[in-house]
């Protein structure tokens, strides 16, 4: 590209986009790349400070910003997403579906430690609505390298950088175990909290059964709810590690594969997960599911409801960010707690 004084520039293309700033009204493009200058064109231009403009020249070498953007988000994804049209080098990301927001922290970090690029996303591991913004591209300098670009592309892989997972309407079957529940001592007040919860999600409860502290009772209901085609099982009750907790030994004896007994996150350190054969979720939520506002189980339940593992590594690095700070007025998921691992 060239530069040129900008009363020379009549028929001349603009090789990139002109911003205007009014302060308190506007910010954007007042002539966009590849308009043709006018005469009546000069005033505004010199009017934002455009004494010289640059025409592009060509240089198969160098990556024009709003083309190399568009490279940027073709590494981010598409699927389930919508996008911006290119403008000044950025490009913004939308959600299309509803579903759980995840993100390649590893090849994020590589691309935004390339230099001259970046993406910035929202938080990973939790819910977007359709039309929610996902992530914004730039590239910082008007024209960039191709070498580089392809460099990084190359790098980053054919694997997607961002997802958008939709949630499945679950059938789940619940056992509440405790013998003060089951012998009508208290009233069991966690199944119609699971129940709303769930329910927001469109999920439906169609087995339930109220047992006492027996394991073998406890472990005979999930393999029977399992038989039966439940997509996910839920345990409530004897999760802590009184001698008359039994639920996760019943939960073990049942044939599934712990991932993890034990969160770092407060509250829901007691929680557990486990998997099927076929990749089941079985899970034991500790009481504080039932009275806290926000626990370990909101952390959970959207990669429970995408068919998203839960794996232990995932698990561990919730302990940056999993002290909920029980706020008098609670803002999740627009806080910080469970933003720290991913």
């Amino acid at each position: 590209m060239k530069k040129i004084n900008t009363v020379d520039a009549v028929g001349q293309v603009l090789c990139h986009d002109i911003t205007q700033i009014i302060p308190g009204v506007k910010k954007g493009p007042v002539f966009k790349k590849g308009h043709v200058i006018t005469k009546e064109d000069i005033p505004v231009l010199l009017s934002v400070g455009k004494d010289q403009i640059y025409i592009l020249e060509n240089d198969e070498t160098m990556v024009h910003e709003n083309d190399a953007a568009k490279m940027l988000q073709e590494m981010c994804g598409s699927k389930n997403m919508k996008f911006s049209e290119p403008s000044e080098g950025k490009i913004e990301l939308f959600a299309d579906v509803d579903g759980l927001f995840l993100v390649d922290n590893e090849r994020l970090n590589l691309v935004n430690s390339f230099g001259e690029m970046m993406i910035a996303t929202r938080a990973s591991g939790f819910l977007v609505k359709k039309g929610d913004k996902l992530a914004g591209t730039r590239i910082i300098p008007l024209l960039i390298k191709k070498d580089k670009m392809e460099e990084v592309k190359k790098l980053v892989g054919d694997k997607p950088i961002l997802q958008v997972v939709p949630l499945k309407k679950k059938k789940y079957g619940l056992v509440t175990t405790g013998n003060e529940v089951f012998y009508g001592r208290i009233k069991d007040a966690f199944t119609p909290i699971l129940n709303a919860k769930l329910s927001q999600y469109g999920c439906e409860m169609v087995e339930h059964v109220v047992l006492n502290d027996d394991p073998a009772k406890i472990t005979e209901a999930i393999k029977d709810m399992l038989s039966k085609g439940v997509d996910m099982v839920l345990c409530t009750g004897g999760m802590s590690v009184d001698p008359d907790d039994r639920t996760p030994l019943a939960i073990k004896n049942s044939g599934v594969d712990i991932v993890t007994y034990g969160a770092p996150v407060l509250p829901g350190a007691m929680f557990l997960v486990s998997y099927t054969k076929d990749e089941r979720p079985v899970v034991g939520l500790p009481g504080c599911v039932m009275y806290a506002k926000r626990t370990i189980f909101d952390l959970a339940l959207p990669r429970l409801l995408a068919d998203v593992k839960i794996t232990k590594e995932y698990m561990a690095s919730l302990g940056n960010g999993g002290l909920c700070l029980n706020c008098d007025v609670c803002t999740f998921p627009n806080c910080g707690f469970g933003k720290g691992g991913h």
